[in-house]
């Protein structure tokens, strides 16, 4: 879809993060770059093995990261909210991806050309300093990550899971609805279990009464015990 002139001048909210590091010259490179890409759900973004050339801020709608694993299991590795930065993490690394991203749903995308953003760390000591911490807290989290998927048994994994939807997306109106839908396979790809795992545990933590469903609405009654369920794998 054509990118829109009033898009554009939105770059300060979509950049919210680095635009305040930028200078008004720094600005005016990004805004005669930056282009506004509209996705489809289930459309991807990048593939796996492609080389990256753009940063990648989500400005509305939901992206997941992905691979395939052992017999082309699907693993979601991170799911994307506005306003996050993804697909940067290869250009620094001088590879192409190993990941895949894909829109969760409808999504609209602000892509910015490394090769730029490149130029303007190497002379922007606070834009350099804001890469530098995004990917070490993007690291953090990656570590901590693998532990749990490895070292937690499925209820932990799937506990875990919720808590993290609930902590990114946060709750509907009625304070207890995940403000995020997911089909089953998709809980089952971010919690690294089968589908039919996913579904049997979710039914027992119904039956347990800490949560309960609606089609994928998941509304979360007993938080403490879900949390305690999460922590103690």
């Amino acid at each position: 879809m054509q990118t829109k002139v009033n898009e554009i001048e939105n770059l300060p909210s979509i950049l919210t993060d680095i635009w305040g590091m930028l200078d008004e010259s720094e600005q005016q490179i990004i805004k005669n770059d930056a282009r506004i890409v509209h996705f489809k759900k289930n459309e991807i973004i990048y593939s796996h093995g492609e080389i990256p050339t753009d940063l990648l801020v989500l400005c509305e709608g939901q992206v997941k990261i992905f691979n395939s694993g052992v017999g082309g299991r699907t693993q979601i590795v991170r799911m994307i909210k506005p306003i996050e930065y993804f697909g940067y993490r290869a250009y620094f690394a001088g590879e192409s991806f190993i990941t895949a991203a894909s829109a969760f749903e409808n999504s609209t995308v602000c892509m910015v050309s490394m090769d730029i953003v490149k130029e303007l760390i190497a002379t922007n000591s606070k834009l350099a300093s804001f890469f530098i911490r995004l990917l070490s807290v993007d690291l953090g989290i990656a570590d901590q990550r693998i532990v749990n998927l490895t070292q937690k048994h499925i209820r932990g994994r799937l506990a875990e899971t919720l808590i993290f939807l609930r902590e990114n997306y946060g709750l509907e109106d009625d304070g207890a609805t995940i403000n995020v839908y997911l089909a089953r396979e998709d809980l089952a790809n971010l919690s690294n279990m089968t589908t039919s795992n996913a579904i049997r545990t979710l039914s027992a933590f119904v039956e347990e009464k800490i949560i309960a469903l609606n089609g994928r609405k998941i509304n979360i009654i007993d938080e403490q015990k879900l949390r305690k369920i999460s922590t103690n794998g």
